[in-house]
């Protein structure tokens, strides 16, 4: 009976070692990896205007003044506002400052550099198709839009849309970039506003003056001149009318009185 008790036990161990082997090691535990960060609340994707400018490529001039008035950070300041409506900037390619007359960004004050920027930028963001809808003339970021101030039209026919600042006539020729509240567009002129290039209104010219008016002459007396001349020289050597008489009185009593003596 002990004989066949120690049998089953040493079957069970047998059985057990059989079971342990099929199933394998038995893996250790694992730890859980962490999850990825959430990103921080209210931050959101940020487009950079001068990195879209540099990837376009010919816009070095435009970059520079859109870093050197901070147009550039107000700008990307604006695009990661949630209460911005969107951008539209006109870029001019570095040809067309070329194109313009020696001297003109010099002769800028920084104040002017800044309005000419902000000039080129739209408080809104217009895609090329609702060009033909938009109301004239649009308001930029410049300023007034007044005449004389800073007033851009736009006309669109089809694809083809032309700018008009009343100082130069551009044309949108390509689009750069759409996304992101953003849309740039290369412009084959710069937009040089009437507030700064505007022509100076011309001088009034003076009243025209009316006829001269002439000096009366005093008429001539009878006789002319001459016979007034002669008239005098006489009343000059008689003593006058009157005088000579009185002459000849006074010489013919002093003759009476010397012969009655």
């Amino acid at each position: 009976m002990e004989a066949m008790q120690r049998s089953f036990l040493v079957l069970l161990v047998i059985s057990a070692a059989i079971t342990a082997s099929a199933q394998g090691p038995t893996a250790a535990p694992t730890t859980p990896a962490p999850a990825a960060p959430a990103p921080a609340a209210g931050t959101t994707k940020t487009t950079n205007i001068t990195g879209v400018l540099a990837k376009a490529g010919q816009f070095n001039t435009f970059i520079r003044l859109l870093r050197s008035t901070g147009v550039a950070a107000q700008i990307d300041n604006q695009l990661n506002s949630s209460q911005t409506g969107g951008l539209t900037v006109f870029a001019p390619t570095d040809n067309a400052f070329t194109s313009l007359a020696s001297g003109t960004l010099n002769s800028l004050s920084d104040s002017q550099k800044n309005s000419l920027v902000q000039f080129h930028v739209l408080s809104t963001a217009v895609p090329m198709s609702q060009f033909d809808t938009v109301s004239n003339p649009l308001r930029t970021q410049a300023g007034s839009s007044s005449p004389g101030e800073y007033p851009l039209n736009v006309t669109a026919t089809g694809q083809q849309v032309n700018i008009s600042t009343g100082v130069v006539n551009a044309t949108v020729d390509n689009t750069l970039f759409t996304g992101d509240q953003l849309v740039v567009y290369q412009v084959n002129q710069v937009l040089l506003p009437m507030a700064i290039a505007g022509k100076k209104a011309d001088a009034p010219a003076p009243a025209p003056l009316g006829p001269a008016k002439k000096t009366p002459v005093a008429a001539d007396a009878p006789g002319g001149a001459d016979a007034d001349t002669d008239s005098t020289a006489s009343r000059a050597a008689g003593g006058g009318g009157g005088g000579g008489v009185v002459a000849v009185a006074m010489a013919l009593a002093s003759c009476v009185l010397c012969w009655g003596l």
